[in-house]
């Protein structure tokens, strides 16, 4: 009985002791999971911290990319990862970042794989400029579907399974398309070598949620890229209009027995509309008005150059239609095909009282007579400049010679004024303009502008003005 109960002790003793012993175990484990959490937790929150860090300041593309690939491969414990975003035509991705020792996630020509043999930067080489197509390997088909993807089996990627047993062989992926919103940015994935273990559900949950921090983090990027170039651009537009603005006339010059004004309306922040006054000699004046096809940039850098031209050969001759076959013989060269200038060259002889004019295709300046109240249209023959190359442009221009009499108006425009238009589509047109005109005529140069332009805002309306206007008025006094 005594050895009876003697062993029973014991055997509760060793019970005890295993039970005890394996509780120690399971908290160990606990606790070792506990401390892998954490520092997995750790990981992920120095992750978000390093992309907020990222945004504080200017942060180039390619850091963004490298902190993304390298902070999902420390995360997860992966062998490489890789990062590729869409090109700019939307239709490949292209290799954004690849970590050092990445396995190959697309398929290897075998002649690569050779020169990788003995010249190892032949295959980084390859896979940092391979672009790749919707459906394209295992990549191309994340992209394409937009859905995450764990694979351990590689029978459903040949591509991988190729060099599964090679240096460069990967057993294990995980990929995942960058979603933002209706935005598919690219994609994202991490692999192991074959002496890596595969990666669990537990860290493919991680590696999603990794890659949707990722896609936000590129579309801020992206968005804060184009502001600043929108920022950048809208600088430079800037400066090419203060450029401009100092190019055109500040104000008119004053001659005895003459009033002169003039304005420049742009669409957009830089004008294809040029006028300028140019001193012939003593008793002559040049008055000119252009509008260079287009708008913006282009047309602004055209009337650059055309008013240099100009003003270089006005003072060389007593014919407007002498000087545009001078400046259109320059500018022709220089000119592209869908481009030209449609100019008024104007030499107002203010000892002599009369106005002598050529015109290169542009609008058929008005001269309103104040002995009658009528309105005449200018029409001297001329072709635009910048479409021929003398042959018929000299032959067609020519002058014509005016008188004028007291309070007589002159008025050069562009087809900004007569071409606006309204809510309805209709346009401002040359009726308009002449009823201007004679309701204005005798309040001054300066008072005819201010009646136009305010003519052509109240018919506009809402409607945003689509072309640059520019006026100019000539008045004898």
């Amino acid at each position: 009985m005594r050895f009876l109960f003697f062993g029973l002790l014991v055997a509760s003793l060793v019970g005890w002791l295993f039970t005890y012993q394996r509780q120690r175990w399971r908290i160990r484990a606990l606790e070792r999971s506990n401390e892998e959490i954490q520092v997995e937790e750790s990981l992920v929150f120095d992750f978000l911290h390093g992309l907020g860090e990222a945004f504080r300041d200017v942060i180039r593309p390619h850091d963004l990319h490298r902190l993304i690939v390298e902070s999902s491969v420390r995360i997860l414990d992966a062998h490489g990862g890789a990062l590729y975003m869409v090109d700019r035509t939307g239709t490949k991705l292209v290799p954004a970042f690849i970590s050092k020792g990445c396995p190959p996630l697309v398929a290897v020509p075998d002649r690569i794989l050779q020169q990788a043999a003995t010249t190892p930067i032949a295959l980084d080489s390859f896979l940092r400029s391979h672009p790749i197509s919707a459906g394209e390997g295992l990549v191309g088909r994340v992209w394409q579907k937009g859905e995450a993807l764990l694979l351990a089996d590689l029978a459903d990627a040949p591509e991988l399974s190729k060099l599964r047993d090679t240096a460069h062989g990967t057993a294990s992926v995980m990929v995942a398309p960058l979603l933002y919103g209706r935005q598919n940015l690219g994609v994202l994935a991490v692999a192991n070598g074959p002496m890596s273990a595969t990666f669990t559900p537990s860290e493919f949950i991680v590696f999603k949620s990794i890659s949707e921090q990722s896609a936000f983090a590129l579309y801020n990027a992206i968005i804060y890229s184009e502001a600043n170039e929108k920022k950048r651009l809208d600088h430079d537009l800037q400066i090419a209009r203060e450029i401009q603005r100092i190019l055109l006339p500040s104000q008119p010059p004053t001659i005895e027995g003459f009033d002169i004004a003039g304005i420049n309306i742009p669409a957009r922040q830089v004008s294809g509309d040029y006028f300028d006054y140019i001193k012939v000699d003593d008793d002559r004046l040049g008055v000119v008005i252009a509008d260079v096809s287009g708008k913006g940039v282009p047309a602004s850098l055209i009337m650059a150059i055309c008013r240099s031209v100009l003003r270089a050969e006005a003072r060389l001759s007593q014919s407007p239609a002498e000087v545009l076959r001078k400046v259109n013989r320059q500018l022709y060269p220089d000119i592209k095909e869908d481009m030209f200038i449609s100019m008024a060259y104007v030499i107002l002889d203010f000892k002599n009282h009369h106005v002598t004019l050529s015109r290169g295709g542009h609008d058929a300046p008005l001269l309103y007579r104040a002995a009658t109240g009528e309105v005449e249209v200018l029409k001297p023959p001329g072709m635009a400049l910048g479409i021929d190359s003398g042959d018929v442009f000299d032959r067609i221009t020519g002058d014509i010679s005016v008188p004028l009499e007291r309070d007589d108006c002159l008025v050069l425009y562009t087809d900004g004024v007569t071409e606006a238009l309204d809510a309805n589509g209709d346009e401002f047109g040359p009726e308009r303009m002449i009823r201007s005109i004679r309701a204005s005529a005798r309040e001054g140069a300066q008072g005819v502008i201010t009646r136009l332009t305010g003519d052509v805002r109240n018919f506009a309306g809402s409607h945003p003005q689509h072309d640059d206007i520019t006026l100019i008025v000539v008045r004898k006094t």
